[in-house]
């Protein structure tokens, strides 16, 4: 990537956004202060969704079916092609058990999938990728009863708003999960590219572990050690089988060595019962919303925007409209490491707008409010890592395509529409697939291994949740399975797509991956327009940028033990890049893209005839 012009930019960036007639956009705040960065983005939000994979949500982009009553979606004439499955033409002639088939907007709800370790490399059943509906279908409320529902997806009438983006900025057709498995695998990667240097919580004493099992692979989602909000209550309850990464550094370690602004906001993050010093006892994260709900803005009261589901419905019917806690342990990455943490989920001291994104009692781990409080008061951190609260992350049961929808845009309209938006780049990526349909298989870039005792049964720990015996996960592929009953993964007796690790791989290098394919946009104004990239990135990706673009190093750095390549232990080193999805030898895009929360079309700073580059 050339950058002749960069520097260029730089110096006139502020200037141009100044001068622009388009409302809401503002004079950029100083940044003389700011760490050199090698591009003109000065600031970074990754936003992390949950359990959607790439054909679930693409499958036949740009093309929607446009039933009447619903969000109408055109795309533009010089829409790009992309790996769909409508393009592979596998819509009516598929392998699976089940054809793939268009789920509805009055469909948004649906049950979760199984998306373990191991049923995800089952389902691909060596590349041919052919017994999802076997090894990964559910068959709870809101999913058909015969398994078919896994090879469902949505188009651009319920993720409107997804599409939309896509249309305007950059998206990459061929990124993957770092590995197989569910939410932590995901999230652990996205901020460090390890996974294998972990160890079970075992005793508790002082504030700290006190004993541990022997190192493990996370594959699993087990809760991170000494949360007060989490399994163990803060080192208060023992045999919960919580998680402590007790090696290797983290994106926030090397943000932090050079004095970058950052940190990680979630829903539900600050407690309502705050820690008690006196007593020890633990902080409680009380905070929750009714699930699959959304209130509209000036409005007294919410409305459900999607309804109780007509399949799979139980008698008397079963209310899907309850109230679910908004933080979840398990997909805080930093929660896992003593140098990142925040177990008691203190404020910021002093609690303020202007303190967030500093090194203080805080530790960068905050409230997804704080978030928008620091934008609100000109105080956006240079690296922000946004998780919704459970309700609207996407996650199938508890959430949806249309509620992670009112996430999205109300993020992405604030952003666009402050400051600071000349400077910023949004990332959006997903922790894992949920074990939904795609049909690519993406390369092997690591094998499993054995790594360990075969007895070890900590609870929530076992062969498909942390890697820590000689499972069939390291099998290779052959011979390839022929079981044909739905919703039977445990029937299925290979599952490798891996292979087993090299000999003197180190400790945790064995983990599985790629993994699924995932959905991954990049939206700046400096990203590529109505562009899809087809370099092969990963979870992993999004770090990788952060590094290069402040001059951070590898999590690893560049010297390794002898003999062992580089991303022997972090895959950030192996990861490829995303700077192929911007344009920095060009003008920056500074019209908005307004778009309607809740159904995701495009209702203001937008027009069809004028978009394009100052």
């Amino acid at each position: 990537m050339k950058f002749k012009d960069i520097r260029r930019w730089k110096r006139k960036l502020a200037t141009l956004v100044a001068s622009t007639m388009l409302a809401g956009v503002a004079t950029l705040p100083a940044t003389a202060a700011d760490p050199t960065t090698q591009t003109p983005i000065k600031h970074v939000v990754v936003i992390f969704f949950e359990n959607i994979s790439f054909d679930h949500y693409f499958a036949t982009y740009p093309v929607a079916t446009n039933p009447a009553g619903e969000p109408k979606f055109v795309a533009r004439d010089d829409t790009p092609a992309a790996n769909t499955l409508a393009a592979a033409g596998l819509l009516n002639n598929n392998p699976n058990l089940s054809a793939p088939f268009r789920l509805d907007r009055s469909e948004a709800y649906t049950c979760d999938m199984d998306h373990d370790y191991t049923d995800e490399q089952k389902a691909f059943d060596g590349g041919l990728m052919d017994k999802f509906v076997q090894a990964t279908a559910d068959i709870g409320l809101g999913c058909q009863s015969n398994g078919a529902t896994v090879m469902g997806y949505f188009d651009g009438n319920t993720v409107t708003a997804m599409w939309n983006y896509a249309q305007h900025f950059a998206m990459n057709d061929n990124s993957y999960g770092t590995m197989f498995g569910p939410s932590t695998v995901g999230a652990v990667n996205l901020v460090s590219g390890q996974t294998g240097n972990a160890v079970i919580a075992l005793t508790f004493a002082g504030g700290a572990v006190a004993t541990s099992s022997p190192h493990v692979t996370i594959t699993g989602d087990s809760d991170p050690a000494l949360d007060d909000c989490g399994a163990d209550k803060g080192g208060t309850k023992t045999g919960q089988g919580t998680l402590e990464i007790v090696s290797g550094k983290n994106i926030g370690d090397l943000l932090n060595a050079q004095g970058v602004t950052w940190g990680w906001f979630q829903g539900g993050f600050t407690p309502t019962t705050p820690y008690n010093p006196s007593t020890g006892a633990p902080a409680v994260c009380g905070s929750s919303h009714i699930e699959h709900e959304y209130t509209p803005p000036g409005a007294t009261s919410p409305a459900f925007i999607v309804p109780n589901p007509t399949v799979g419905q139980t008698t008397p019917p079963t209310d899907i409209h309850t109230s679910t806690a908004d933080y979840v342990p398990h997909h805080e990455p930093f929660q896992y490491y003593p140098s990142t943490r925040n177990p008691h989920h203190l404020r910021p001291s002093p609690d303020t707008p202007q303190e967030i994104g500093k090194s203080d009692q805080a530790n960068h781990q905050y409230d997804i409010s704080d978030f928008f409080n620091a934008l609100n008061n000109g105080n956006l951190p240079a690296v922000s890592y946004l998780k919704p609260p459970k309700y609207q992350n996407a996650h199938p049961g508890n959430s949806d395509p249309l509620t992670e929808q009112t996430f999205l845009v109300t993020v992405l309209n604030a952003l666009q529409q402050s400051p600071f938006w000349g400077e910023t780049a949004v990332i959006i990526n997903y922790d894992d697939s949920d074990g939904w349909y795609d049909h690519t298989a993406g390369p092997i870039v690591n094998h499993s291994a054995n790594l360990g005792s075969a007895s070890l049964t900590i609870p929530g720990i076992g062969g498909d949740d942390n890697e820590t015996n000689a499972n069939d996960s390291a099998i290779p592929v052959l011979p390839l399975s022929t079981a044909t009953a739905p919703t039977n993964g445990a029937g299925i007796t290979t599952s490798g797509v891996c292979g087993p690790a090299p000999v003197g791989a180190p400790p945790g290098a064995g983990r599985c991956g790629y993994g699924p394919r995932l959905p991954f946009l990049v939206i700046s104004p400096w990203a590529k327009e109505n562009y899809i990239d087809h370099s092969v990135t990963d979870q992993t990706s999004s770090m990788r940028f952060i590094e290069q673009n402040w001059n951070l190093g590898f999590v690893d750095g560049s010297v390794l033990p002898a003999g062992q390549p580089l991303g022997s232990y972090s895959f950030d080193q192996l990861s490829g890049s995303i700077m192929n999805m911007f344009d920095f030898e060009a003008r920056p895009n500074l019209r908005p893209l307004i778009l309607d929360p809740l159904d995701g079309t495009i209702t203001g700073g937008f027009d069809e005839h004028s978009w394009g580059r100052l």
